[in-house]
């Protein structure tokens, strides 16, 4: 297990404010056990922060036919949508929530050019609510495999998430199993497919990034 970049601040930050508290609680409160409990507090505080920007050691099996899961979380939606912002057709999208305990980084579902890049400002609602997918504060990210078939996958934040983090760019070679961002405390990751691609997958499933075949592409 490593520690994700993005963490780095975070972490020193987090790890400053744990410190103090916990000497201004021994240095101002004289019942003892109060400052014992305060300080325990913090340094489970800060161990959470850490593990919030952990990056697990997976080894994704790799396939042009497969669709891999691009974040850790449970699948709150697999359904037949009108997808209005790239495709403006049907297509199936797979969602995925990341509750604060999931790892939060994100992965490429699979490889091919980086075909369009798009950030949207928008609300905070709670990231599993079916409008964050369109009113959210998201990134959209589309991606042509070898095939010539596109698949988009989107970064959305929730209610506590107010940070998205994407290293893609138009015209970029995208790796499948290759981290292509973060999104900060709590968040929502959709992707959208051909209806022709094929999945197993339903509600409420628990998913793992790189591990779990979204879908498979005919």
């Amino acid at each position: 297990m490593t520690i994700h970049k993005e963490g780095r601040n975070s972490i020193i930050v987090s790890f400053v404010f744990a410190l103090t508290a916990s000497i201004l609680a021994y240095k101002f409160i004289n019942i003892n056990i109060v400052a014992h409990v305060i300080s325990a507090l913090m340094l489970l505080f800060w161990f959470f922060v850490i593990s919030f920007f952990r990056i697990p050691s997976r080894e994704p099996v790799i396939s042009e036919n497969h669709i891999l899961c691009p974040a850790d979380g449970t699948i709150v939606v697999v359904e037949e949508i009108l997808e209005t912002e790239y495709f403006n057709d049907k297509r199936l999208q797979i969602s995925i929530f990341m509750s604060p305990l999931n790892v939060h980084a994100n992965w490429y579902p699979l490889s091919g050019v980086v075909k369009y890049v798009k950030y949207h400002a928008g609300k905070h609602m709670v990231a599993s609510h079916p409008k964050s997918s369109t009113e959210n504060e998201r990134t959209t990210v589309v991606v042509e495999n070898i095939k010539g078939q596109e698949v988009l996958f989107r970064q959305i934040a929730g209610t506590v998430a107010r940070r998205i983090v994407c290293y893609s760019q138009i015209g970029d070679k995208a790796t499948q199993g290759e981290n292509y961002g973060f999104i900060k405390f709590g968040s929502r990751v959709d992707v959208i497919l051909p209806l022709t691609a094929k999945t197993d997958l339903k509600l409420n499933d628990k998913v793992q990034g790189l591990l779990t075949v979204l879908a498979t592409m005919s």
